[in-house]
Formats: structure tokens, C-alpha cells, sequence
């Protein structure tokens, strides 16, 4: 059905749901790339202004992309909670969004809610916010994940520790394994991007973070960022994995050309729930990436806006109960995500969108080297999320990960983080420092000396 809105005697039509949700979308190049933007400020403020009038009813009734054609569809009508939509199915997308910022939207309403909303009803409403908006929601929200230790509660900000390597040698992984710990880092995951994806290679990587976390009865997980197939493959093999890992994107179509389907997920999942290797909690056990721009890259974004596209991703990984879930928001490059203010936008928004829909959100805050931006954009994006309540961010040596070629964020920047947002790390985590004599109680790192026993570890 056509949307309207008229704006001095100018009436501006969209023919579609799709197409508002895109022209009422905040500027990306993305979008643009994908010629589905407004054309200029005037029609997106009318797209605005003609998304706010939408019943939420509608996103029931109008898929983005068509149920026959696409399983994420499917999973998102299947699965929606007619219930706990009944305490919101009168609002439209603008009565959302002025409740969302209301008292009367705290952790509790929250929460009764995130089953309520479908991933374009929650894409909607955050086009009608500032960036604040999307930070005084999303701070409401707490989002509580367990495994070997409890991701997730106010006041606490964790960190994968990304200890990448260009050729993944094993004294340079230990090494940087070391200086993240060291630097109170390493709560969420241990987490390596393997630079190749040869089950051998991956089996080895994981035997070597299995061991080293055992040595030093260190509570957190790992996981080695290759294929699922692979993951499975190696789980037949009695490998030690944590949590498995796959990047996912909001259509069937991208997901394809991940090589993947939501069966193949399920299937990992199961897998590793019958390993049983949590302390605190054996539920949680997938890890998933995604990211703004991945369904335009792949020619599998059906017409519609990345940032849709983008919550639509969420439906899948909520599905599956994850222990973490990664908006990887830079890395794919500026023809998606120009510069910083473009980053800057899309990482609130992603933030907020997961975290509505229920999701154990933490975002890479990144950029690559030929994209408009440069670490003081991060550095904002970094106190924007900490501030907004982001359950957990990356942790690589000196914010340059050596592998992946690609600028993010440092064990120091965590511990910037953390001081002056008076964030703790994962309780058990936080214990394990102090203990350890890694940090005093206040958080303060504490110096040590070559017969610490994690050095005395490395030496060995």
C-alpha cells in the first residue's frame, strides 16, 4: 500500500513499507550505492513523518521481504509473540518510540516487550531518534548471558580479547594473550580470527586457548572465528570447543552466501550444548558477527535499507540463544558506512536494535584504513556505547589488529572505558583479577614482575 506525506502543498508517496523504512532511513552510503536512499532532506523528513503514522499492526501484515521467498521471514512471523504484543498492538512506530523514552519503558517493561517487536518495528522506530534516544533506550536494557562467567549486568563492560596473528603462530597469540589479561581484558571470549579456515590449524588454536585458560583457571570462554561446518566438523572430532561462531546476515539470500541456512545453526548449537562445557550456564553457546552493509555486498538485500537488513540479522541470532552477539559496524568499508558520523550513527543504532529485541549486543567499534575516520571518532563511539551500556567491546593490541588489517579498539581503550563510566568487568572475571593480584579492588591495575605467574606461564 502507498504511505504520504505532505509537506508545503507537496504530497510525497511511497509505494511501499520497504521503501519508507528506506527513504525515512538517516543518510549512508550504503544506501545510496544501493539507489534506495531519499533523494534529498525534505523527502526524508516526509518519510519520517509518514513512518511515525504507521501502525505497528502493519509490520504484521507487509513483510520487507516476502514470506514465501525468505526464511527469515518466516522466522520472524512464526515466532512473533502475539501475547506480549497485546501490551503495545494499538501504538504506531511514533507512539513507540515516545513510550520507549518514557518512565513508563524501564528493564522490566522492556524486557516483558522484546518478544513483542519484530526486527522492522524496532528498524523503525530508530529512524525516528536522535542519537541519544537510542542511548537513553538502550541503557534501559539489560541483557544477561552465562557460560563460564555472567555477561551482561549494569556497570559491567567486557571485552573480547582478539589476540589475532597474521600466520597463527602460537607464541605470538600466547604473547598477546598475556598483555590483554594482563590489562584486565578478555571476559566476553578469547576470541581468534584464524587466518585460514583449515580444521587442523582451527583444532590447534583451540587446544592452545583451551589449555592456556585451564592453566591459569581463568573464567572466561573461547572460540576460533572460522566456519560453522568447520566448528562442527571438529566437534565430532571431541575438539574443545566453547562457543561456536558464525557471521549472519538478515536474509536467506545473504546467509547463502555465507554458506549457511538456520538448520545448519540449530545443528551447531545442539552440537555444542551436548559438550556441556559451562560453569555457570551450558545455554548460551553460539557467538555470532554481522554487520551493516553485508546482504548490499553480497546482492542480497532484496531492495531493502542495510539497517533493516541489519535488525533483521538479529532475528536469527536470537533465535539461538547466544552467549554474544558482535555488530562488526566498520569493517566492511566506506562504501557502505562513509566516515565516522556515518559509523558513529549505525553502531547506536545496531546497539539499540539488539538490545530491544532481547540480544547480548557488543559492537567492534571500527574502521578500515581508507574509510573518513580515525581513532578520536572511535574514541567517541567508544564513551557513546559505554554510556548506552554496550555489554561488551574488542580488546587487540594496540587497536591494530595485525591480521585482519583493520583499526578498532585497544586493551587500554577498555580500561579508559571502564575508569571514567565506573564499569567493572564480568563478576567472576573481576574476582579472578584480584585474586591473581592483576587489579585491586577499586579495578586499578596493580604492577607486576617476571615471576607472575602468568609470565612465569609464557616463559614455560
Amino acid at each position: 500500500m502507498p504511505y504520504r506525506c505532505t509537506i508545503q502543498n507537496f504530497t510525497y508517496v511511497f509505494n511501499s513499507l520497504k521503501s519508507l523504512l528506506a527513504k525515512a532511513s538517516p543518510y549512508r552510503s550504503g544506501d545510496a550505492l544501493a539507489g534506495i536512499c531519499a533523494v534529498d532532506y525534505k523527502e526524508r523528513v516526509a518519510a519520517q513523518m509518514a513512518l511515525a503514522d504507521v501502525p505497528l499492526q502493519t509490520f504484521l501484515n507487509e513483510a520487507v521481504i516476502p514470506y514465501e521467498e525468505d526464511e527469515v521471514t518466516r522466522l520472524i512471523i512464526d515466532e512473533h509473540n502475539a501475547a506480549a504484543f497485546e501490551h503495545i498492538n494499538s501504538f504506531t512506530v511514533g507512539e513507540l518510540r515516545d513510550w520507549l523514552l518514557s518512565d513508563n519503558a524501564n528493564m522490566q517493561t522492556l524486557t516483558l516487550i522484546a518478544d513483542a517487536l519484530t526486527p522492522e518495528m524496532v528498524a523503525a522506530v530508530s529512524k525516528l531518534m536522535r542519537n541519544q534516544d537510542l542511548i537513553l533506550v538502550a541503557q534501559k536494557c539489560e541483557v544477561v548471558t552465562q557460560f563460564r562467567n555472567t555477561i551482561g549486568f549494569k556497570g559491567r563492560l567486557s571485552t573480547r580479547l582478539q589476540p589475532n596473528h597474521p600466520t597463527d603462530d602460537a607464541k605470538g597469540i600466547a604473547a598477546s594473550m598475556i598483555d590483554g589479561l594482563l590489562n584486565a581484558n578478555g571476559d566476553a571470549v578469547i576470541g581468534i580470527n584464524p587466518a585460514t579456515d583449515n580444521p587442523a590449524t582451527v583444532q590447534r588454536l583451540l587446544h592452545l586457548i583451551d589449555e592456556f585458560i585451564h592453566q591459569f583457571n581463568i573464567p572466561t570462554q573461547s572460540c576460533v572465528l572460522t566456519h560453522v561446518t568447520t566448528t562442527l566438523q571438529l566437534i565430532k572430532q571431541h575438539a574443545p570447543v566453547d562457543l561456536v561462531f558464525q557471521s549472519i546476515g538478515g536474509t536467506e539470500k545473504t546467509n547463502k552466501s555465507f554458506g549457511i541456512n538456520l538448520s545448519m545453526l540449530q545443528e551447531a548449537r545442539e552440537a555444542a550444548l551436548s559438550l556441556q562445557r559451562g560453569t555457570v550456564g551450558n545455554n548460551h553457546v553460539m557467538y555470532f558477527e554481522t554487520g551493516q552493509g553485508s546482504a548490499l555486498s553480497a546482492n542480497a538485500h532484496n531492495g531493502a535499507d542495510q539497517q533493516t537488513i541489519e535488525a533483521r540479522a538479529y532475528a536469527v541470532a536470537k533465535k539461538f540463544k547466544p552467549f554474544l552477539v558482535n555488530s562488526v559496524v566498520g569493517f566492511i568499508g566506506p562504501e557502505y558506512l562513509y566516515d565516522g558520523k556515518q559509523i558513529i550513527r549505525a553502531a547506536l543504532e545496531d546497539h539499540f536494535c539488539g538490545k530491544l529485541l532481547g540480544l547480548p549486543m557488543g559492537v567492534d567499534i571500527c574502521y578500515t584504513n581508507h574509510a573518513e575516520a580515525d581513532q578520536d571518532d572511535m574514541d567517541n563511539l567508544l564513551t557513546l556505547l559505554g554510556v548506552a551500556g554496550c555489554n561488551f567491546i574488542m580488546g587487540i593490541p594496540g587497536a591494530d589488529d595485525i591480521m585482519l588489517n583493520y583499526q578498532s579498539t585497544s586493551f587500554h581503550d577498555a580500561l579508559y572505558a571502564r575508569k571514567v563510566l565506573n564499569k567493572k568487568p564480568a563478576p567472576e572475571f573481576e574476582a579472578w583479577l584480584i585474586q591473581n593480584g592483576l587489579t585491586d579492588k577499586a579495578g586499578n591495575l596493580l604492577p607486576v614482575n617476571a615471576s607472575h605467574l602468568l609470565l612465569k606461564g609464557m616463559k614455560e
